[in-house]
């Protein structure tokens, strides 16, 4: 049992990749759409490019959704409307007419039996309004267009079909009381009229509830098919073009093969065709680490790091397609690159960008299209975005990728649509808004470097300032270390430069890399303001181990004012494996008849293992050997250089940096010219 843990705790690194891997995996499986993929790849207006087509069973050809909307509002207009007859409202006119017919006094202008007559009238015309009832203009006016249409009048439990027309509206009722009163004199005919003005009131209101329910029967009961393909019938022929009738059936087809593939027979046969192809896509990812990329493969936080931003992009696009799939191009997926590039490297942003536009292949639709589109932008992402923390570049390069993005999508559209006049604007809106939110990259990139303790160029920008705490502290213990790193970060920000490595990375890591001589500062040449040294006083095994000690003393400073690990490695490469000569031949000379502990006068290392780190291990020691030179010379330099980088190429301390020997020609030749800028120094030239 003891083994099993031993071998499971000197192995955790690579237990915890694995279960990294298939948990990435089998989110990404998940997110899948449930059914099966079509064999078959075509697109509106292109040519058929498989053989002639035929139908393997029976079908249904599904209505487009252009065809069911337009259906459903012509089933809006022409449902039947429901209005409601209030009972309760005839009867209460009735009572309140009579009630102001009574308060009618009898004069030598209106008798008993004048009044009698006005009261029957007005019964009548009551009654007669309310045959069908009484409804209010703005109200009907809202719902029904044509006055002889047909409408349902709902009394109570009973309902009847009438025109609307023999409703009465607010516009009628006074020309019908008008021509029901005509045979009374004028006197009679407007106390009538006042006296039924004042008590009739609407009975009739439009039934919503009712109208609504009739019509989500009507739309339950609506057919979204309109024929069918038998066995063996011809759908489609080589070569044929996919218009009209012949891409409904063809999405119709995919639609009938999907839902008949995704059955429960082969539900874990389609899951596992997910699987691995997800897998090898991860895979990929982790293949392309292991040998390009080890020092990020063997950092678990950085793979953690990069497995949760694609399954993130994934994630949120899958939400965006399940909400509405017209708005699938909203989503920024040029911020993974962006993201990635500014932690890592533009080769690493592209490859993971790439395999994540791959994998979205199977849950967008017109996944061609997509796929092209997006790789299309993660490269001009790659080449556009570099030096973040000027924030102009980021406002042009996103421009440069909305821009292409528009150019890319009408490309495709004119080739599917034939012209400009059935282009959907409405994706160039989409497309601006990928703009604005590709710009939360920045908000990204401050957030992961909190949560996962890495390091981009803007943070490199803070750290680079020399008014910060800890370089404030280095140049007050030790101006000439102070001095001597402002020297190496100007020349290997220009030997970056010039070989196209991380200029702001490695000036920030040569500001630091000697922040460990804090510690003991007289020891070093660079600090000693009198020709006494204290090494003098020592023997040359404990002034190696002071000197040595600059490194570890270096590292623990860095740690405990919290500078990110890619500034730490350049403080654990800047010497490399590489010995302190001067006191070990000087431990030679003192024991000339006794071996000497090589290991007691070298550094522990390790070499470096970046182009940025290699090159802060040269400029250091060319800056600091060039003070040596007590008369210099651009002869004098250019031996120098020549002499350090050949002893370092020797004892091998750049095989792991991945550097190569014509970037490190151009180093020495930039190298050579600075230093010789700083002695103000000229070729000599022959007689």
């Amino acid at each position: 049992m003891g083994q099993i843990i031993d071998r499971l705790y000197k192995h955790n690194a690579i237990i915890y990749k694995v279960l990294l891997f298939f948990l990435t995996a089998g989110a990404i499986v998940y997110l899948f759409p449930r059914g099966g993929q079509f064999k078959y790849d075509f697109a509106l207006g292109k040519p058929w490019q498989y053989g002639n087509l035929y139908a393997p069973f029976d079908f249904a050809i599904y209505k487009g959704d252009i065809e069911i909307e337009k259906e459903k509002e012509e089933l809006a207009l022409e449902s039947k409307k429901y209005f409601a007859y209030d009972n309760s409202v005839p009867n209460a006119v009735l009572s309140r007419f009579k009630e102001q017919i009574n308060k009618i006094a009898i004069s030598d202008s209106l008798n008993k039996k004048q009044i009698q007559r006005l009261y029957k009238r007005g019964i009548l015309i009551i009654n007669l309004i309310y045959e069908y009832g009484f409804i209010n203009e703005n109200s009907a006016e809202a719902r029904v267009n044509d006055k002889n249409e047909m409408i349902i009048l709902r009394k109570g439990n009973s309902v009847e079909s009438i025109l609307f027309s023999k409703l009465i509206q607010s516009k009628d009722i006074l020309p019908f009381i008008d021509e029901k009163t005509k045979d009374f004199v004028e006197y009679n005919q407007q106390l009538l009229i006042s006296n039924l003005a004042n008590v009739i009131k609407p009975n009739i209101r439009f039934d919503e509830k009712f109208t609504r329910k009739e019509l989500e029967e009507e739309i339950k009961n609506l057919s979204y098919t309109k024929g069918m393909v038998s066995k063996g019938e011809l759908i489609i022929e080589k070569g044929g073009i996919i218009e009209g009738k012949r891409y409904q059936i063809l999405q119709s087809y995919q639609q009938a093969s999907q839902s008949t593939t995704w059955s429960k027979s082969n539900y874990s046969w389609i899951l596992s065709g997910y699987a691995v192809l997800v897998s090898l896509a991860l895979l990929m990812l982790l293949l392309f680490l292991i040998r390009y990329r080890p020092d990020i493969f063997n950092n678990n936080n950085k793979v953690t790091f990069i497995f949760f931003n694609v399954f993130i992009m994934i994630l949120v696009q899958t939400l965006v397609v399940k909400a509405n799939a017209d708005y699938v191009y909203v989503v920024p997926l040029s911020i993974l690159p962006i993201v990635l590039k500014a932690f890592f490297d533009a080769r690493l942003g592209l490859f993971t960008h790439v395999l994540t536009v791959l994998l979205l292949g199977f849950i967008v639709p017109n996944s061609f299209e997509f796929i092209y589109l997006h790789i299309i932008a993660g490269i001009v992402t790659i080449l556009t975005v570099s030096e973040l923390y000027k924030r102009a570049n980021l406002f042009i390069s996103i421009g440069q990728i909305t821009l292409i993005y528009m150019i890319t999508y009408l490309a495709f559209s004119i080739i599917k649509e034939g012209s400009f006049s059935e282009i959907n604007w409405l994706y160039f809106g989409l497309f601006a808004a990928n703009g604005l939110l590709s710009f939360l990259s920045v908000f990204f990139i401050y957030f992961y470097e909190k949560l996962f303790g890495l390091v981009s160029d803007v943070t490199l920008l803070e750290l680079s300032n020399t008014n910060s705490k800890l370089l404030r502290e280095l140049n007050e213990k030790a101006p000439g270390t102070f001095q001597h790193s402002m020297q190496v970060a100007n020349l290997a920000e220009a030997a970056a430069n010039e070989i196209g490595a991380n200029s702001m990375l490695v000036r920030t890591g040569a500001l630091y890399h000697d922040i460990g001589k804090m510690v003991n500062p007289t020891y070093f040449t660079e600090n000693q303001v009198t020709e006494v040294s204290p090494h003098n006083e020592l023997s040359p095994k404990d002034s190696a181990r002071i000197i040595l000690d600059h490194v570890i003393n270096g590292i623990e400073i860095a740690k405990k004012n919290n500078l990110p690990d890619r500034i730490i490695d350049f403080i654990r490469t800047h010497h490399g494996t590489s010995i302190t000569y001067y006191f070990y031949k000087m431990e030679l000379d003192n024991n000339p008849n006794r071996e000497v502990d090589k290991k007691k006068f070298q550094y522990q290392g390790p070499i470096p293992f970046s182009r940025e780190t290699a090159i802060l291990m040269i400029c250091d020691a060319a800056e600091a050997a060039s003070k040596s030179i007590k008369e210099p010379s651009a002869d004098k330099i250019d031996k120098l250089i020549d002499r350090i980088i050949e002893k370092q190429k020797n004892d091998n301390q750049f095989i792991n940096s991945d550097i190569t020997f014509r970037e490190i020609e151009k180093i020495k030749k930039i190298i050579k010219s600075k230093l010789m800028n700083i002695y103000h120094l000229r070729i000599e030239y022959p007689d």
